[in-house]
């Protein structure tokens, strides 16, 4: 008798001892399709691709220090993919991320520098202006309705212009001053911007932090209340409103995350080049979608993961210093990465359904 067979009992014979009764309706999926049907597999598969490929073309990259330098771009990217990705599992996006880094970087240095205070002010200010950023993006489409795309959009818009002109009105340049001299800048320095060796090869602290916070999303995702909100507002915020679901606070703090992230990453180049450009950060909030859309976060929201994300960070990051590596001319390296957007989400397509195929 066929495993089809056996998996339909006879109408009015009970089960026998040790077997599992059944309805002839639901069966036991193959292994292989319940890991596929995981929104991380296919961005891993294409992470590994891209990794061995480079191992080949590139043997540079085979070097401990150039795999460092690799995770330290990865990093840079990670940390705030992960708060991106979650606000897209939420069924949102946020256009001013990029920007938003830069803002909370120059709040920080410019507070300090021209108050002459101790930079942990700044930072802590920074951190405070960050997370109002990020309740007012939340704050706004929760009470307008208006999409997250065009709210967010006016606030890029925004905090572009206010980079720029406030810190020439502040400073009369276009970048802020060194604080590398200031109260408080080398314990600033060693929580956002150390190094640490491993083998004799120089790692970031960032790329800790990227994975202690990968971890951390991953548990909010997986094992808490809060996760299961941000599925159901992203699959159906109606009908998650209507089981209980505090559907306006879930998506305010998860656009208070991305400002989390903002200011993290903004401390980081801030503490690591002990000056800040005002005109930067513009294009970055694209390379953070990217990644989670590359990590298998789908743009309708209500599915995705802080796994999948992990993986399309280090992709970026690899693409980005394998070329370096390789000696090609970096010219092409944004015509690799739409290549490589494009590919792995039609990867990703495939997965899927493959994984729903009965």
């Amino acid at each position: 008798m066929s495993m089809t067979q056996q998996a339909e009992p006879a109408v009015g014979t009970p089960p026998g001892p040790g077997r599992k009764e059944s309805d002839g309706r639901t069966a036991e999926r193959p292994l292989v399709l319940r890991m596929l049907a995981r929104p991380e597999v296919g961005v891993f598969l294409g992470a590994l691709a891209v990794l061995v490929f480079f191992l080949v073309a590139a043997p540079a990259v085979r070097q401990g220090s150039s795999m460092a330098t690799v995770l330290y771009q990865s990093s840079t990217i990670g940390i705030m993919a992960l708060p991106v990705a979650l606000l897209m599992i939420g069924g949102e996006f946020d256009l001013s991320s990029g920007v938003a880094v830069v803002s909370s970087a120059l709040t920080a240095s410019m507070l300090s520098y021209q108050l002459t205070l101790n930079v942990w002010m700044g930072v802590i200010v920074a951190l405070i202006v960050s997370l109002a950023i990020g309740a007012f993006n939340g704050w706004m489409v929760v009470r307008t309705g208006l999409p997250s795309f065009l709210v967010t959009l006016g606030t890029f818009l925004i905090l572009q212009g206010l980079n720029l002109a406030v810190t020439k009105l502040v400073t009369g340049n276009v970048a802020t001053d060194d604080i590398s001299d200031m109260d408080g800048f080398d314990q600033a320095k060693k929580i956002f911007a150390s190094s640490f060796d491993i083998g004799g090869v120089q790692v970031k602290i960032t790329v800790v932090w990227w994975l202690v916070f990968a971890a951390l999303a991953t548990w909010v995702l997986l094992r808490t209340k809060y996760g299961n909100w941000i599925f159901a507002v992203g699959g159906n915020k109606d009908s998650a409103r209507a089981v209980g679901v505090p559907v306006d606070f879930t998506k305010i703090t998860l656009f208070m995350a991305v400002g989390f992230g903002a200011w993290f990453v903004g401390m980081h180049q801030l503490f690591a080049f002990n000056t800040v450009q005002s005109g930067e950060g513009v294009g970055q909030e694209l390379i953070y979608i990217a990644a989670a859309v590359i990590g298998g976060c789908l743009l309708t929201g209500g599915y995705g993961s802080a796994i999948g994300p992990v993986f399309g960070a280090f992709m970026f990051g690899m693409v980005n210093q394998g070329i370096v590596y390789a000696g090609w001319n970096p010219d092409w390296f944004k015509a690799f990465l739409g290549v490589m957007l494009l590919g792995a989400v039609l990867i990703n397509l495939w997965v899927q359904r493959t994984a729903t195929r009965r």
